[in-house]
């Protein structure tokens, strides 16, 4: 059997089975090592600003993170970051829970809980944004 161009290197049986790779292990990879250099960035922003409210009062600070660019630089780093968490334990659950059943469990439980806990970041950030 000679390999012509454009044919698979697939054995006859995962041709017949449809088994092959998932072809998203790169796209997994690329995107794991794009929010963490977005989260870098965004933190580098969002730090000193964060240790600056620290340091005032409490109508203060609430008006320092309310500011409408200092909002959405916390709100784009929740997202970042949970993004980033959901795609890192996507790959610790894939690799290391050998039961598909459970596997497909923890995968969706991985899924609720980064929308969970993006949801409240992105709730207390806008109540404070917007006067709440």
């Amino acid at each position: 059997m000679s390999a012509t161009p454009g044919s698979s290197m697939r054995t006859p049986r995962r041709r017949v089975a449809g088994l092959g790779s998932a072809r998203s292990g790169t796209g997994h990879f690329w995107l794991q090592r794009v929010t963490a250099l977005a989260n870098l960035l965004l933190i580098l922003i969002a730090l000193p600003i964060v240790i600056w409210a620290a340091g005032q009062e409490q109508a203060q600070t609430l008006a320092i993170l309310g500011h409408p660019l200092v909002a959405i630089v916390l709100l784009l780093l929740i997202f970042s970051v949970c993004f980033h968490m959901r795609i890192g334990m996507q790959v610790v659950i894939e690799d290391y829970v050998p039961a598909e059943g459970m596997k497909v469990l923890a995968l969706i439980a991985n899924t609720f809980f980064t929308i969970a806990v993006g949801s409240a970041g992105a709730f207390a950030v806008l109540k404070i944004s917007f006067g709440g």
